[in-house]
């Protein structure tokens, strides 16, 4: 799975998480609104279980906030699944005897790292509480 598609589930199970607060809503039930197999939501709750943004319970199914939506960023999301690391990277093995392939990694390496700032920056604006308010705001007639 791209990684990018594993940052967009986990902000759509917090999403739900905060719409439905009191339902203990299982991983297949949060899979059919999200659209992919029960084991890739489980996964990814487990990740969202380690950074502290969801609780769960051995033996009990369903998942809740561990906090209030308007104290989770969506940089806390994006970095509760490792995307750090993972979005902007370079090829690791460019052959050194040719020019670009021996400067393409310092060129892009500025650039990468701005942008990745940049993008964080924004990210960590954006509450899941407004994302959940803009959810709802586009599902009233």
């Amino acid at each position: 799975m791209r990684i990018a598609s594993r940052f967009a589930i986990a902000v759509h199970i917090l999403s739900l998480l905060g719409t439905f607060p009191e339902e203990s809503m299982t991983s297949d039930w949060i899979a059919g609104s999200v659209g992919v197999n029960a084991v890739i939501v489980r996964n990814i709750i487990g990740m969202l279980r380690r950074a502290g943004l969801v609780t769960t319970q051995k033996g009990a199914a369903g998942a809740f906030l561990a906090r209030p939506l308007q104290q989770i960023t969506v940089l806390d999301v994006y970095r509760a699944i490792g995307m750090e690391d993972d979005l902007f990277s370079i090829h690791s093995r460019p052959n050194p005897n040719c020019p670009v392939g021996r400067n393409i990694q310092g060129a892009l390496g500025t650039v990468f790292t701005k942008a990745q700032q940049e993008m964080e920056a924004q990210l960590a604006k954006t509450t899941m509480a407004q994302i959940v308010r803009e959810i709802k705001a586009a599902d009233k007639p």
